[in-house]
């Protein structure tokens, strides 16, 4: 499984809206696009990473950047995980696990092995043409991002637009 790598083109894959509908990862490119991969909805670590990047999302629009949570849950627990936090931003559901084999962080030891398939915790900045400019994978699903190393790569993004 080939590892998704700063400098390179994301894969574009289809994810499932939490309305149930198909969306091609390249029909949000245009925009700086944060990607935060999640391995389950509901579990405290990944409560505490969405509700971070909720809180934080204006942060972002102000930079021109947009916000989504990936994950391998149903799109009907997205949903109601969503409304339960009171997410702004889009969740899409990889339950055929496309993304997280085509980025390279599929996850088959969560819970010592027990759940297979899951997503490493990972996030990913992308430009406008949809290239990679930030990249950070956690071996350790408790281990939330550095948030303020995100902001930086979207202001970086930022800074580089203006300067054009």
């Amino acid at each position: 499984m080939a590892e998704v790598r700063v400098g390179d083109q994301a894969p574009d894959v289809t994810l499932v809206s939490w309305d149930r509908k198909a969306v091609r990862l390249s029909s949000l490119w245009g925009q700086p696009l944060v990607l935060a991969f999640f391995p389950a909805a509901f579990t405290p670590v990944c409560t505490r990473e969405m509700c971070a990047f909720r809180d934080q999302l204006s942060a972002f629009e102000a930079q021109g950047a947009r916000v989504v949570g990936i994950s391998v849950d149903s799109p009907f627990a997205l949903r109601a995980f969503a409304e339960q936090q009171e997410l702004t931003f889009p969740l899409l559901s990889d339950f055929n696990r496309e993304a997280v084999r085509a980025f390279g962080i599929e996850d088959n030891e969560l819970l010592g092995g027990l759940l297979r398939g899951a997503s490493k915790r990972a996030v990913f900045v992308l430009d406008s043409d949809g290239v990679v400019v930030y990249r950070w994978v956690s071996e350790d699903p408790r281990v939330e991002p550095d948030y303020e190393a995100v902001r930086r790569a979207v202001e970086q993004l930022g800074a580089a637009r203006s300067k054009k």
